[in-house]
């Protein structure tokens, strides 16, 4: 190979940042979710002592995994925030569980929830990645928000902001984007977007995404753009709905498609379809 590519590609190795350990990362995090929800352990723990002793090894673990992203001091200071959050992040996933467990007639209950639904874990990954974004932590709230989307198809920035109660049914191809704000007793669906109208460079730092208010209902497929956009509370966006305005509270949005039914004497005669 030519010499200058390959000294090209020494100068950027040797320019790289430290790389993350991504796998330790998420392994961790989901060390931390069956710490707090048993339901996801492959064993109980068996008393307070082990519970005790196994938060000290994944505070330890996680300042030294955060350690390639933060100066020493300040990981050990964001391991140790994060673990005192803990009680407040499994309140509200457990608000989470109890949303998703009423508003899904299949739902058995929170145990079902908690141990096998991708939208609760999805909820559960972007809780956490969400924290340690708002702490400044870099590059690592997205390597958690993308490990939660390669296994369940959810891809939720962690600087979107999302309150108590949020129910994510289904959840397959749901996209939340950064500066989204997503209020309580909120339910989506499958497909569903809150992006933005533009993705030029020079918007990074404003409100790009749609604001969503309390006991709200965004069924699949529904597309809401905007950061001037605002679903008023108590709405309901209903499937396929293409917004990029504003809507008042109590709102009932929908789109009407033209569906065309035709019949055959001998359905089995047509071996062709028009579209």
């Amino acid at each position: 190979m030519h010499a200058a590519f390959i000294q090209s590609l020494a100068a950027a190795h040797q320019q790289a940042s430290a790389p993350l350990p991504g796998q330790e990362l998420c392994l961790l995090a989901d060390q931390l979710l069956q710490v707090l929800f048993p339901e996801r352990a492959p064993r109980p723990l068996s008393s307070t002592d082990a519970i005790e002793a196994v938060l000290h090894q994944l505070q330890t673990e996680l300042a030294e995994l955060l350690r390639s992203v933060l100066r020493p001091a300040e990981a050990e200071d964001i391991a140790l925030t994060c673990m005192q959050g803990l009680p407040q992040l499994r309140e509200l996933l457990l608000q989470d569980a109890a949303a998703i467990v009423a508003a899904d007639p299949a739902a058995q209950g929170s145990e079902e929830v908690i141990s096998t639904y991708p939208g609760f874990y999805a909820i559960a990954l972007h809780r956490f990645a969400h924290a340690l974004y708002q702490l400044r932590v870099p590059r690592v709230p997205r390597l958690l928000s993308e490990y939660a989307h390669a296994r369940t198809g959810v891809d939720i920035h962690p600087g979107a902001r999302i309150g108590p109660s949020f129910c994510i049914d289904h959840g397959t191809g749901i996209v939340i984007g950064e500066t989204a704000v997503i209020g309580a007793f909120v339910k989506i669906f499958q497909g569903v977007t809150l992006g933005a109208l533009s993705v030029a460079k020079h918007l990074a730092n404003i409100k790009r995404h749609p604001t969503i208010e309390d006991h709200t209902v965004v069924y699949a497929g529904a597309t809401i753009l905007g950061g001037s956009t605002v679903v008023g509370s108590h709405s309901i966006i209903g499937g396929n709905v293409w917004l990029t305005e504003s809507v008042p509270s109590h709102s009932r949005v929908y789109h009407r498609a033209q569906i065309h039914v035709t019949r055959s004497e001998d359905p089995s005669a047509d071996i062709t379809f028009s579209i």
